[in-house]
């Protein structure tokens, strides 16, 4: 959907100052997919020894394992499990090969390594795959080097640890390893990885945890916005093929030539938690719209959102029932004053109001043209007709 072909529906370009970006190289609907892109990389976010409180997923789709009856263990090891056959059967051929096992099960065995932040073990599985990712497929771990993400000296003490532990305990044959690889592999990883999310049944305090990451290719192209005109849909655990796949679908109309963006985490945080997380994990500071004008509020203002998700009333609400989707969309690209609230009307209509889910709502993907009125949660998957928004 990135080429220059007839059907294409995004475009890569460069922005001055946002670097490369996917803009929008048709008018686009709302609840069109505008992509669909299978991981080059997928590895669990668990670590290395998994808790027995917490649930099991198949190590090659990632889907929940609910029943036993279908369970097949890795014979190698029998720490990985499989929802079948058919996922033991293509797991032992790419991601899950013999050495990936042998290599996971000597680090299992490590002490140096269960010393360390249980980041650095999550970082270690991704390290196995992307490595594993050379020798089964040399040009998908090329597309891998190839995404942005820039070695940090901050990051050298734990380069400089996992390539050292790999080295000793489970060097990749065939496949000669340096430290500035490594370096370079864990930049890719921190600017890439999606998290592919536990079920929210499973949810606790309000949190859900990630089940695995996973590296999108095209996906990986989206810059963020804090009020993003599309949000992205996986169905690891209702998927009938292809599960890890990511959708991303458009939550409103845009224009050609129009910046395509997602957000990089739930949208009912505040301006501070976003900042920080954004400067923490992804090294930027935000200027979309929104952030310009909640950079000015007090922090009573930035409070909007209240611990269920709703807008709470305020001297701005006739602002929020007076717009609608079209001046939404005009007002996008528009220099924003800081009296504005131009995300009220967001937070009603795009966002879920059940109780601590905070996903975004998309309209179901339009019917032989004609648009939806149903929109899905792309975290619980809960349904909301525009009737129930009257």
């Amino acid at each position: 959907m990135l080429t220059a072909d007839s059907g294409s529906v995004l475009r890569l370009v460069e922005i001055e100052g946002r670097g490369r970006a996917l803009v929008a190289s048709q008018p686009l609907k709302a609840g069109q997919i505008v992509l669909q892109d299978s991981p080059i990389v997928v590895y669990s976010a668990f670590p290395l020894v998994k808790p027995q409180s917490s649930a099991s997923y198949c190590d090659n789709c990632f889907r929940i394992l609910s029943s036993s009856a279908n369970v097949v263990p890795c014979p190698l090891c029998s720490h990985h499990l499989f929802c079948g056959p058919n996922c033991l059967t293509a797991a032992t051929a790419s991601s899950h090969s013999p050495w990936v096992c042998q290599a996971l099960s000597r680090l299992r065995d490590c002490p140096s390594l269960f010393s360390q932040p249980l980041e650095q073990q999550v970082q270690a599985r991704f390290l196995i795959a992307a490595y594993n990712l050379a020798l089964v497929s040399p040009s998908d771990f090329q597309v891998l080097l190839s995404l942005q993400g820039q070695y940090s000296p901050s990051d050298a003490p734990a380069a400089e640890f996992l390539h050292s532990l790999i080295l000793s305990v489970c060097p990749p044959p065939s496949l000669p390893i340096s430290i500035e690889l490594t370096a370079a592999l864990l930049a890719k990883d921190k600017l890439n990885a999606f998290g592919l999310m536990e079920p929210i049944s499973l949810q606790q305090d309000g949190e859900r945890s990630v089940r695995a990451y996973g590296i999108y290719p095209k996906a990986s192209f989206f810059n963020h916005d804090c009020l993003p005109n599309a949000c992205r849909f996986d169905y690891l655990d209702s998927a009938p093929a292809q599960n890890t796949d990511m959708i991303v679908r458009m939550i409103h109309d845009v224009p050609v030539g129009r910046e395509i963006c997602l957000s990089y985490f739930p949208v009912n945080l505040n301006y501070s938690a976003r900042q920080k997380r954004l400067t923490e994990d992804y090294g930027f500071t935000c200027n979309c719209d929104r952030c310009k004008v909640e950079a000015n509020w007090s922090d009573n203002e930035a409070d909007v959102i209240d611990d269920n998700g709703t807008v709470e009333e305020n001297e701005d609400e006739e602002i929020m029932e007076e717009d609608n989707d079209e001046q939404m969309v005009a007002s996008e690209g528009d220099e924003v004053g800081e009296a504005d609230f131009p995300h009220a009307y967001f937070f009603v209509r795009y966002m879920c109001n059940r109780e601590n889910c905070w996903g975004t709502l998309a309209p179901l993907p339009p019917s032989n043209d004609v648009q939806s009125k149903v929109l899905e949660c792309n975290v619980c998957g809960n349904h909301k007709s525009e009737e129930d928004m009257c």
